[in-house]
Parts: structure tokens; C-alpha cells; sequence
């Protein structure tokens, strides 16, 4: 996750170097040099923590003046290069508080930094995240004369509005926002149309796959429900069964071969001959008992 999110943020913009020539008054020596070693470590030495505390410094160094000319760039860079080592680190949901923290409100964002955040927060699916945020941005008309207005227009559509299903909002910033190319803005809104089929059509391929999965669920249960009542009645069969054989036994019976069977043992010599008729009776009784367990049910005639 974290080599993703830094390709993403690589690819989107490169951190200004203070030994760039910069345009307007003159820079902190401080705030270059703090960026110039956030630079280093974030590159080269690939100490995150340290990039991050020599940005912080940095914007803290320019202070709220920081608002035009080079101060500003050096600024945005040293957000640049704290975006990216946060990112590095895995802290990618601290990046937009801790942006905000420099400038306090989404409208005063530099367009780069907009741009950083939309795709940081896309890549890792919760553009949610930048939804009031750009919306602030883009709204605002100091904004809308900046040349990069029309991409960051267009990035947050495809990023942001669109995948969260945001239509109805996306039309209307369209044709709201004073977008200097109307071809762009016709382009803009075809592009809405064809996202907004598109995710129909996948919401009805997703309600037929639920509806198919809820068929084919109450038939396996259906299934899995027959069989069991089919071995219920099984086992009520057999219960009925054992319970008619149980009725048939001879209780008294077996109460007196119980009671023969102590005599013989318990009060009489087994090998004396006096025991010999207890034995045979004894055998006997066993035998009828065990006849009339296992013998099958007899039932009564059905009469007309």
C-alpha cells in the first residue's frame, strides 16, 4: 500500500528544491533550507518522521504571511513533501487535517496540493473524504480564475463525485461553475450521463444476482427442509416401533425369572441338584421374553 500510494503522489507532482530560482521577494533562507533537508531525507535517506518534522518547521517558520509569491511555493513544496512522507509511514488519514492545519480552509488549498489529495484519497477508496473539500474549492471565485481550475474541475468529477454515485451534485456544479471551455463542459457532462448508466445497469446486475442467490438459497433450503421431515418421519416410525415392542414385554415374567435368578445364585447352590428346576424355569421365561420382543407386531384384521 504504501509503494502505491507513492507512486501516485511521484507521479503527480515533484516537491520544489530550494535551490530552484523562485519568482517574487525573497524566501526564508530558513524555510528553503528546512525544505531542501525535508528533501533529502524523504529521497534519500527515506527518514519519513524526520521529513515530516522538517516541514512542519518549515511552514511554521513562513508563518500566515506566506500567502503569495515564493513564500507561498515553498510552502505548498514543504506540504508536498510532508504529504508524501506521510503517506510513506501509512498515515495517509492524517494528510488532509494535517494540510489543513497550514491553511485552515479548504478554499486557501493550492491547486497542486487539491490535486494530491483527490488522488491520495481516491487511490485508497474513500474519496468521501474530499467530497466537502473540493466542492469548498471549486465553488470559490478566487478559484475559478486559476488556469489549473478546469483539470481539478474535471478530476474531481471522475475521482470524487462520480464514484460515490454523486449525479445530480455533478450536473450541477457543471453547469454552475463558470468553466471557460464549453466544449469541456458538454465533454463533462456526456461523461456524467454515461456514469450514471453505467452504474444503473450495474445496480440491476446486482439486484439480479441477490435475487438469483435468494432463489437458489430457499431451494437448498427447501431441499435441506424435505429431507428432514423425511427422516423425522423415519425416526417417528421407528420410535412407534420400539415403543410397540416395549408394551409387548412380559413384565411379570420378568419380574419372577429376576426374582428365580436371586434364589438360585444368592440363596441356593447352583451345582446342587435342588437348583435344576429353578434353572429350567429360569431358561424358559428368558426364552418366552425374548420371543416376544423380537417377534413382529401383529395387528388386527381390517374388517369391511
Amino acid at each position: 500500500m504504501r509503494s502505491e500510494l507513492a507512486a501516485v503522489l511521484s507521479g503527480a507532482v515533484e516537491p520544489l528544491r530550494s535551490s530552484e530560482p523562485l519568482a517574487g521577494p525573497p524566501v526564508s533562507a530558513q524555510a528553503a533550507s528546512l525544505l531542501e533537508e525535508a528533501t533529502d531525507l524523504l529521497v534519500l535517506h527515506r527518514d519519513f518522521a524526520a521529513a515530516v518534522e522538517r516541514c512542519e518547521a518549515g511552514c511554521d517558520s513562513l508563518g500566515p504571511a506566506a500567502g503569495t509569491g515564493s513564500s507561498a511555493e515553498v510552502k505548498c513544496s514543504l506540504c508536498i513533501v510532508g504529504i508524501q512522507a506521510l503517506a510513506e509511514m501509512n498515515r495517509w488519514r492524517e494528510v488532509l487535517s494535517w494540510v489543513l492545519q497550514y491553511y485552515h480552509v479548504p478554499e486557501h488549498l493550492p491547486p497542486k496540493i487539491l490535486e494530491l489529495c483527490i488522488l491520495l484519497y481516491s487511490r485508497v477508496r474513500e474519496p468521501q473524504v474530499m467530497l466537502e473539500v473540493g466542492s469548498s474549492w471549486l465553488r470559490d471565485i478566487t478559484n475559478k480564475s486559476l488556469s489549473e481550475y478546469g483539470s481539478l474541475l474535471e478530476l474531481y468529477l471522475l475521482r470524487v463525485l462520480l464514484p460515490l454515485g454523486q449525479f445530480e451534485g455533478a450536473e450541477d456544479l457543471v453547469r454552475g461553475c463558470d468553466v471557460s471551455d464549453s466544449v469541456q463542459q458538454l465533454a463533462l457532462l456526456k461523461t456524467i450521463c454515461e456514469s450514471q448508466c453505467q452504474w444503473t445497469q450495474q445496480e440491476e446486475m446486482h439486484s439480479a444476482a441477490e435475487e438469483q442467490q435468494d432463489t437458489t438459497r430457499e431451494t437448498v433450503l427447501g431441499a435441506l427442509s424435505q429431507k428432514l421431515l423425511t427422516m423425522l418421519t423415519l425416526l417417528r416410525r421407528a420410535l412407534r416401533s420400539m415403543s410397540s415392542h416395549f408394551y409387548l414385554i412380559p413384565y411379570k415374567k420378568m419380574l419372577l425369572a429376576a426374582f428365580m435368578l436371586y434364589l438360585v445364585v444368592v440363596r441356593l447352590d447352583p451345582a446342587s441338584p435342588m437348583s435344576l428346576p429353578f434353572l429350567y424355569r429360569l431358561v424358559q421365561l428368558f426364552q418366552q421374553a425374548c420371543a416376544a420382543v423380537c417377534s413382529p407386531i401383529r395387528r388386527p384384521p381390517v374388517q369391511d
